[in-house]
């Protein structure tokens, strides 16, 4: 192998669209990139993407890394079609290893089946703040220590299957009020709160034999006041590799966020990255800047910037991944969304349900002839994916067993100027109003028409379906309950919940003012 294939093993790049460019497949061919990152923009169905998977396989002159983000819950690149899981939040919730690693292990299986080795999860930043506004529901708790178990039993599940596993977002993204993909957060606080907290997760899925960890884009200035982690040798090296003991691949987080581009050119960024430790690093989104930082790598290569023994350290660990989680060819499709795998999921949002407060003369719902009225706020995902009948996935399955409800959509961070007039209506002449929020607590308009349809309705049931913070911002509902995500099978979840199929039994993972 020579240098230019060196360096190109260290490089991880996606692309657009459902087959793989021409200039995708020449690089592999060539050795020039180490493998790629697929995203539901790559995705249309099972053997779609398996037939994408193949002719990545085949073009690759090496072993190639074939990574996704399939976390479960509100990051899952694999959803229609594909078995779909409640998020870590509704595993902390739940707070069972043998759910968490059963989870992680039916999505490891339909990964591997499809040839995919390299699974950019699980999460494990502590849910410190309730405002950081991209850990949300992806994190499995407030406690370092049931995070910990909660992630070594995923780590298991996932390896378990033939997919090699990533902890993320190190030394810890939870504690940022700022999202990485649009700024670069600071974090002040000490080392020893990092190590009393944040470090321990990490420890854990170290000890446990993970095969991966992902780098954030995020400063802590008591360990670097220069660098954010991405290009710090004293967090990658110094921190996680001397003090911690990891000698598994380090991949960084998306090259391409702005807390990096704002700051660094692709090529510097690149190389500064792989000085300070890092073995893989991913350019999700531009062939500019893919190969900006594939020439800058090369010129410091030939220049002896960037040190022969630092690339080999990099291209050994690379290898090592792909012989470890080889990424096969793939096989039988029929065991994605088998019957079991389904089951699994469900009875895991099932346990991940929280129902905080109820009066038993509104929960749970009966479903005869009483006027129900359903008030969804949604992102733009939720309202895209409406049904031909103009329905969104929740609203659809409550339909099915209260055929006489009503139902109106709401933008979750915008609403129109007349949103609260038209909610109103619906709520007057319903006698239960169940008003369904996604981070109330994060988006001010939402939060005043959601209380106004509260306080004005006849009875009411809040439904938090994203981060249970909303209970806190939100006073005087006679039912309460947290699905801690909305997947599918957390709605399913939700709607078998409210129809008294199941009595929800899952305690809330992070601290809510008010809940014990």
């Amino acid at each position: 192998m020579d240098v230019q294939e060196k360096v190109g093993r260290m490089l991880l790049v996606g692309f657009e669209g459902l087959h793989a460019p021409d200039y995708i497949l020449e690089w592999l061919a060539q050795g020039r990139v180490g493998g790629v990152i697929l995203f539901g923009r790559n995705v249309d169905s099972p053997q779609q993407l398996a037939g994408l998977v193949r002719s990545l396989q085949s073009a690759a002159k090496y072993p190639p890394l074939i990574a996704i983000d399939q976390e479960g819950g509100i990051v899952a690149r694999l959803r229609d079609g594909f078995t779909e899981s409640p998020g870590a939040m509704a595993l902390g919730a739940a707070d069972s290893e043998d759910l968490a690693e059963q989870v992680a292990a039916v999505l490891g299986a339909e990964l591997h089946a499809l040839g995919i080795n390299f699974n950019l999860a699980p999460v494990v930043d502590i849910g410190h703040d309730s405002s950081n506004p991209v850990i949300s529901t992806r994190t499995l708790g407030a406690d370092a220590r049931r995070v910990s178990r909660l992630a070594v039993a995923q780590v298991r599940g996932f390896q378990s299957a033939g997919v090699g596993a990533c902890a993320k977002h190190f030394p810890g993204h939870g504690n940022t009020p700022v999202d990485s993909h649009v700024s670069l957060p600071v974090v002040s606080g000490s080392l020893d709160f990092l190590w009393e907290h944040d470090l321990i997760p990490f420890r854990a899925v170290v000890e446990a034999g993970i095969a991966s960890v992902m780098i954030s884009h995020v400063k802590f200035e008591a360990l670097d006041s220069e660098y954010p982690s991405t290009m710090s040798p004293a967090i990658i090296t110094g921190l996680l590799r001397e003090e911690i003991g990891f000698d598994g691949l380090v991949v960084t987080d998306c090259m391409e966020m702005q807390a990096i581009t704002q700051h660094y050119g692709a090529g510097e960024s690149a190389v500064l990255a792989a000085l300070a430790g890092v073995d893989a690093m991913f350019f999700s989104h531009t062939r500019e800047r893919q190969e900006a930082a594939y020439n800058a790598l090369l010129d410091a290569a030939q220049s002896g910037r960037l040190p022969e023994d630092r690339i080999d350290q990099a291209v050994a660990r690379v290898d090592a991944f792909t012989r470890a989680y080889p990424a096969v060819e793939p096989g039988d499709l029929s065991i994605i969304r088998r019957k079991e795998h389904l089951a699994v999921c469900q009875a895991a949002a099932e346990a991940g349900t929280v129902l905080v407060t109820a009066h038993p003369g509104v929960f749970p719902l009966r479903s005869d002839d009483r006027r129900i009225a359903v008030i969804e706020f949604a992102s733009g995902m939720e309202t895209a994916a409406a049904d031909q009948h103009g329905l969104t996935s929740l609203a659809a399955l409550l339909r099915e067993r209260l055929p006489g409800m009503t139902h109106l959509t709401l933008d979750a961070s915008d609403p129109q100027p007349n949103a609260l007039d038209a909610a109103r209506r619906i709520t007057h002449d319903a006698e239960i109003t169940i008003v369904a929020t996604r981070s109330a607590h994060l988006h001010p308009a939402q939060r005043k028409i959601a209380q106004t349809l509260i306080d004005e309705a006849r009875s009411s049931v809040l439904l938090c379906l994203r981060n249970p913070y909303d209970v806190e911002v939100l006073d005087g509902p006679d039912a309460i309950v947290c699905t801690c995500g909305d997947g599918a099978p957390s709605l399913q979840a939700a709607v078998d919940a409210l129809l008294g199929r199941f009595t929800p039994t899952g305690r809330l993972p992070v601290p809510v003012r008010g809940i014990v």
